[in-house]
């Protein structure tokens, strides 16, 4: 199990942790407090269902946050180490979206006479916090980030070797694995917040929502599998999948601003429309990245893209050598 073995690595952790900590505590806060001020009828008004989505998708974020700093410090990569980074501005941007979508929410609620109005009030100065919580967090993340990345590239020189060319492929081979992992939590984003928000459950694009959820998750898994194995017909079956999604999130966000639908989406507009977008540009980002490895083919990326697995069975058969060696008496026996 691997464990931080350095000031920077450790920062990055404590951070991380910190950031996660704080956060998830004020959201459950938020969560808890305006469980307790619903009214009965509020089961009737959709708001009453987006508003927990919010807060539990953004505690999400920051869960699999840490679980992909754990990641990366144990690979030492250093372009996930980066998109940590980035993805933390999102949540950043996302934590500042939340508070009007949520000043919104309750607006209808209290409409509709379904929540205490004094919610708002209590529950509003918290959720200003997150997002300055955030902010210091990225911050830091930004300044460990670029210590680790010196720290990081002698481990990718040992591992590479110096062959500028090989460190290029081996570059776009970690983009790439590293899109792979972000597309996963923003994809799954949006497709919560759709689920929970749209009313009409027996609609065929319900069921279509619904299926994409494994599907996805199995397409993304293939696709790490298929690069690593330097498969080209894999690889090919992936991208064209990937133009799929690209036009089925370019479909969702025209739905969520189409005049005869719109209604539907209007208490998670904001929410919807920044996750579309991420995830469009992350799938465009992610199709430029599977050319760009389908073209590194079969150029000498794949001993070192595998190497690792390879170190371990290595290890097991040294260990089991030695194991089968040490049962050999060392001294002869006389009968």
């Amino acid at each position: 199990m691997y464990k931080p073995n350095s000031m920077w690595t450790w920062s990055f952790c404590i951070v991380t942790l910190f950031q996660a900590v704080v956060t998830l505590a004020l959201e459950c806060y938020v969560f808890a407090d305006f469980q307790l001020k619903l009214k009965e009828i509020a089961v009737n008004v959709t708001a009453s269902k987006t508003i927990p989505t919010f807060l539990a998708l953004y505690s999400f974020g920051f869960i699999y946050e840490l679980v992909l700093v754990y990641d990366a410090l144990r690979l030492k990569n250093t372009i996930q180490v980066i998109g940590l980074c980035v993805c933390n501005v999102g949540l950043l941007i996302y934590g500042a979206v939340q508070v009007e979508q949520i000043k919104d929410a309750i607006g209808v609620l209290n409409d509709n006479s379904a929540i205490d109005p004094a919610v708002w009030g209590q529950i509003k100065p918290f959720l200003i916090i997150i997002p300055c919580v955030v902010a210091m967090g990225t911050l830091l993340m930004m300044i460990v980030a670029w210590k680790l990345y010196d720290e990081f590239a002698w481990s990718i020189y040992k591992h590479i070797s110096a062959d500028l060319r090989m460190k290029r492929r081996y570059l776009t081979y970690q983009i790439y694995i590293a899109l792979l992992k972000f597309d996963f939590f923003f994809f799954l984003g949006f497709t919560v917040q759709f689920v929970v928000i749209v009313t009409n459950r027996h609609d065929a694009e319900f069921a279509l929502t619904l299926a994409a959820i494994p599907v996805t998750i199995l397409i993304l898994l293939a696709a790490a599998l298929f690069v690593r194995r330097e498969s080209s017909i894999g690889m090919i079956v992936i991208i064209l999948l990937y133009f799929a999604a690209l036009a089925y999130f370019l479909f969702k966000l025209y739905r969520i601003y189409d005049k005869n639908t719109y209604q539907e989406y209007l208490q998670a507009q904001r929410s919807l429309t920044f996750f579309a977008v991420i995830t469009l540009v992350l799938i465009v980002m992610t199709i430029i990245n599977a050319c760009m490895c389908m073209h590194n083919f079969h150029k000498g990326l794949k001993p070192h893209v595998n190497r690792k697995k390879a170190r371990k069975e290595a290890e097991k058969t040294t260990e089991l050598s030695s194991n089968i060696t040490g049962q050999v008496p060392n001294r002869m026996m006389i009968d």
